[in-house]
């Protein structure tokens, strides 16, 4: 199934689509893309430079890397990428400070749009705290052009920060694991302890000792 503007065309201009990434992971920030373009350009991006976007997993790396390029250059697109940090998350939880994101990121947007007339489409369940009037929409990264353009920016914005990650604290495997809870970063926990970017409040990092 291919990205559309029907949902869009439904809210009218303007709409900013947001999506986030990172919220499984055990450490590092949690992070939101938001999308915003005119609908007659949408029309015309759909079936040209953007007719290969979709939902971000359903892509790979490489085109990932290239096609958030592609975004941020396109002339009349508002976007932004904003983060809530580790220790946001375990003070707010990660679902408030995923909330927390996706806020900084439609403001960014929204703020630049002039701020009237604006509603937020936003991928999956309804999200508390956003700064315009927002609308959810279930699998939506799969359906709508702008929350997909989101979700490839919100996933390649986390994906550097991993590899920022693995530069910082080496052993953990953060560039091949992304953070995730897999076989090797439980054993790179176990032998190294959390590193000072784990979550803490997340139950695998919380039940490790920091190393002496």
């Amino acid at each position: 199934m291919a990205v559309d503007i029907d949902f869009e065309r439904e809210l009218g201009d303007m709409v900013i689509g947001v999506d986030e990434a990172g919220r499984g992971p055990l450490v590092g920030g949690v992070y939101a893309g938001a999308v915003s373009v005119p609908l007659d350009l949408a029309a015309r991006l759909l079936e040209g430079e953007w007719r290969e976007i979709n939902d971000s997993k359903k892509l790979t790396e490489r085109r990932r890397e290239r096609l958030a390029e592609v975004i941020k250059a396109t002339k009349g697109c508002t976007w932004a990428v904003a983060s809530a940090t580790p220790s946001e998350i375990d003070r707010l939880n990660i679902l408030n400070a995923t909330y927390l994101a996706m806020r900084r990121a439609a403001e960014s947007v929204g703020s630049r749009l002039g701020g009237d007339r604006v509603t937020i489409l936003v991928d999956g369940n309804p999200a508390k705290n956003l700064p315009y009037p927002s609308r959810n929409l279930i699998k939506g990264d799969a359906k709508s052009l702008m929350i997909a353009a989101a979700s490839i920016l919100a996933k390649t914005a986390r994906d550097a920060d991993c590899l920022r990650l693995e530069a910082l604290y080496p052993g953990y495997g953060f560039a091949k694991n992304k953070g995730y809870p897999t076989k090797q970063h439980f054993e790179a926990l176990a032998r190294l302890g959390p590193c000072p970017e784990h979550r803490r409040s997340f139950g695998p990092v919380a039940q490790m000792e920091l190393p002496l």
